[in-house]
């Protein structure tokens, strides 16, 4: 079938309304890019799901990273994204300005030469993300072993995607999942299979370019009609169907599964990584990072990362709540739901 082709059977769709949840929000960024939403009938709803690790990164961890800068021989270091996004009482840019010691780096592993030759002072670089960023900090330990680097911890809040995805499997009303396309490189499509036959739901793995994304929709779309459900690796030039098992081995070697919370949902069984007992030495205290919290009042960042609604249906959008001066953190990062349909809107 050629695009065109799939273009008018999507345009011609009439029946009962369908969501499908672009899990992460560079699909989210490319639909976006492509005007896929243009090429839909009203019908075919596409939602946003949580897969902005900074924006699931709970409150109480900003202020353990921004404690951290404010003491003395102690220096922070993390990703761009996670400078802005507040915490209880601060955000890391704020900190900064009251005289916390922070840095953004583009890598991890750039964290290595300032703690060897800043002997004198504790980095401690906040590891926040998926399974995308975690082989990272797999080869960021391994290195810190092996050259005994011990002024450098890492405190953690990386989050895995297949526990979340059955949260919203349970909990909320999607007929179909574009997966992760950056976080399927690593865990492979085949580890969706057991989603898809438990909830009787398409899962389809998918690229970032507009005919990718439209070929993948419309593949939900069938297996909705057929009633077949099962997982689609559309892109098989990136997505084996074990994934990257040298970057997977790397993980597991260093981290273990446990329990996670996850900013405006709660906490979600299995859905994170903490260092095994043998690294916790590298540790920087990321148990104490987490707890219970609300979103401040008139945010629905829990509506929109569970796809309930669109960040525009959201009354504080664009009005109390901007990128300069988010009231959540969906609209803080380039990765988060909010902030793309801003800068879209």
């Amino acid at each position: 079938m050629t695009l065109e082709q799939v273009k008018k059977e999507l345009k011609g769709y009439k029946g009962r309304t369908i969501k499908i949840m672009e899990v992460c929000g560079t699909h989210t960024a490319s639909i976006f890019k492509a005007g896929i939403r243009s090429i839909l009938p009203a019908e075919i709803r596409l939602i946003s799901g949580p897969g902005c690790p900074v924006c699931v990164t709970p409150s109480a961890y900003i202020d353990k990273l921004v404690e951290y800068s404010l003491k003395e021989n102690h220096q922070v270091l993390t990703f761009g994204d996670m400078m802005k996004v507040r915490g209880s009482e601060y955000s890391l840019t704020q900190a900064k300005a009251l005289g916390g010691q922070i840095s953004y780096l583009y890598s991890p592993l750039q964290s290595l030469a300032l703690a060897k030759q800043n002997p004198q002072t504790n980095y401690i670089f906040a590891a926040v993300g998926f399974e995308t960023t975690a082989p990272l900090y797999a080869i960021l330990l391994e290195e810190m072993e092996k050259e005994g680097i011990r002024n450098l911890k890492l405190l953690i809040a990386v989050k895995t995607i297949v526990p979340a995805l059955s949260y919203l499997c349970e909990k909320e009303e999607i007929d179909g999942f574009l997966c992760p396309g950056h976080v399927s490189v690593i865990i492979g499509s085949k580890i969706y299979e057991p989603l898809a036959k438990k909830y009787q739901k398409p899962f389809v793995v998918t690229g970032f370019e507009g005919e990718h994304i439209l070929a993948s929709i419309y593949e939900i779309m069938t297996q909705l009609s057929t009633e077949e459900y099962r997982v689609k690796n559309l892109y098989t030039s990136a997505v084996k169907e074990e994934g990257n098992e040298k970057a997977f081995g790397a993980i597991m070697k260093y981290f273990e599964p446990c329990d996670a919370y996850w900013r405006g949902i709660g906490t979600i069984p299995g859905s994170g990584l903490r260092l095994r007992e043998e690294f916790l030495k590298y540790d920087a205290g990321s148990e104490e990072a987490f707890a219970e919290e609300t979103l401040p009042k008139g945010c629905s960042c829990t509506d929109v990362i569970l796809g309930r609604i669109q960040p525009i249906e959201c009354p504080a959008f664009g009005k109390r709540c901007t990128p300069m001066d988010a009231l959540g953190p969906c609209m803080v990062s380039s990765e988060g739901a909010c902030g793309i349909w801003y800068k879209n809107r």
